[in-house]
């Protein structure tokens, strides 16, 4: 059952004084009540801004607009508003303004890696598909902030038609992950259509969504959506916990509704200065986590979007909490630590350095604790010599619908098939005096 606390009662009357409980368990009547302004934040929440204060978030909210749930709402402790982590994450900041020489309004390149509308295509195998940029609230340091909330750039009906075609025309697309905005803030029946129409692609195997709607608005997480959603496995959906106050009775339902309709969870978290740079904080919170049935999958260095230089911390700290978590819980509450690398690199994972040293037969490791250890290597091993004839193949290739595919990157220079040594940046000046010559 959905917990009504006392704070979120007092919240529900001073919206409407003839508001039901089962008022505030509608998730329509939550996004229909979300706060907007600061006049109607501080009557909720009964508080009062100084004037000065006031003219700044006013300054902010006109360029980064203002909404949030009066249930995630009710998550702030009043008295101490200031240092609340929900608060920090749903109540616009002067230092927003502030705009650094290498903030961006991309950083991640998604629209350059755009090839049709509503499509990022950046990874060999897998799309980005962004079917909304509506949000049930919208989040400070959240990275599509020049798309969020902006009418311009709402898909339609014709742009989601090309996407999925696009999809439908590159038979090498094996995943597909939908994002926005929010997917699930999108109609069932909408929402449906798509579903049915990737699952109808042969060559997409896999879906994904990724949604906060469990951490800010987990009524949406209705029996009606869970009927729609578990027609369409193998779907996996990745929820956005940054905080463990953030895990409530009614995000706890909501999330047991999906885990039982045998939709795999996972988590990703952003590290934000002030909210969960804190070893203890993320380990309550990978533990919240897994006890939901919600594996830990990413924890984020903050991107470089305008706006949310304050709330990035030094690379440094994100390695100390992972330090503080492998060894000290289960290896599958660790998240990896990435950092998606601005010009649209993609996810790079940055983690502790475990491995020592190493020579020809032998590598220096340490663990958790600092204890030195080694391993011994085979003082004689055969490679077995790949020439990428898959269909060929009498040694260890035996799978059904073996695929034979091209290997980029690294990948490339570690086969035996491929006769490439280098891998040259674009526009290097070596190479470009060596043309020249």
């Amino acid at each position: 059952m959905h917990v009504y606390s006392s704070n979120q009662k007092i919240i529900a009357e001073r919206i409407d004084p003839e508001t039901l409980k089962s008022n505030w368990k509608d998730w329509k009547w939550q996004t229909g009540h979300s706060i907007r302004d600061m006049s109607t934040f501080e009557r909720l929440l009964g508080i009062e801004f100084p004037d000065e204060r006031r003219k700044e978030l006013e300054e902010t909210i006109a360029l980064f607009p203002l909404c949030i749930t009066p249930y995630y709402l009710s998550l702030i402790e009043a008295g101490d508003y200031d240092n609340d982590p929900v608060f920090m994450q749903a109540f616009p900041s002067v230092s927003e303004l502030i705009v650094e020489d290498y903030d961006m309004p991309d950083p991640l390149a998604e629209d350059t890696d755009s090839p049709v509308p509503c499509i990022t295509h950046r990874y060999p195998d897998r799309v980005l598909f962004l079917v909304s940029n509506v949000c049930a609230m919208y989040c400070r340091h959240c990275t599509r902030k020049r798309k969020v909330g902006d009418i311009d750039s709402i898909p339609d009906a014709s742009d989601i038609r090309k996407a999925i075609a696009y999809i439908a025309a590159h038979p090498q697309i094996r995943d597909v992950l939908l994002s926005g905005g929010d997917p699930l803030m999108l109609p069932d029946e909408y929402l449906d259509w798509i579903l049915s129409e990737l699952s109808a692609i042969e060559h997409v195997e896999v879906i994904r969504i990724g949604t906060r709607v469990p951490v800010v608005l987990p009524y949406r997480i209705t029996d009606e959506l869970v009927d729609v959603l578990r027609r369409h496995h193998p779907l996996y959906i990745n929820t956005h916990f940054n905080h463990p106050r953030e895990i409530t009775a009614s995000s706890k339902e909501a999330l047991k509704k999906l885990a039982d309709a045998g939709i795999p969870l996972g988590n990703q978290t952003v590290l934000l200065a002030g909210v969960n740079d804190c070893p203890r904080i993320m380990k309550s919170l990978v533990h919240k986590l897994v006890r939901n049935r919600v594996r830990p999958y990413y924890l984020y260095q903050c991107d470089l979007s305008e706006g949310l230089a304050h709330f990035r911390t030094p690379v440094g700290k994100g390695i100390e909490i992972i330090e503080s978590l492998i060894g000290h819980t289960s290896g599958f509450a660790v998240p990896t630590y990435v950092i998606d690398a601005p010009g649209g690199a993609g996810k790079i994972p940055v983690m502790p350095n475990y491995l020592i040293s190493w020579s020809t037969n032998k590598v220096v490791l340490r663990n958790y604790e600092g204890v030195i250890s080694t391993y011994r290597e085979p003082d004689c091993y055969r490679n077995v010599f790949c020439d990428r004839k898959c269909e060929q193949c009498t040694l260890q290739l035996k799978l059904d619908d073996a695929d034979e595919s091209e290997s980029v990157g690294i990948a490339k220079l570690l086969s035996d098939y491929d006769e490439t040594i280098l891998l040259v940046p674009q526009d290097n000046e070596r190479m470009d005096r060596r043309d020249d010559d």
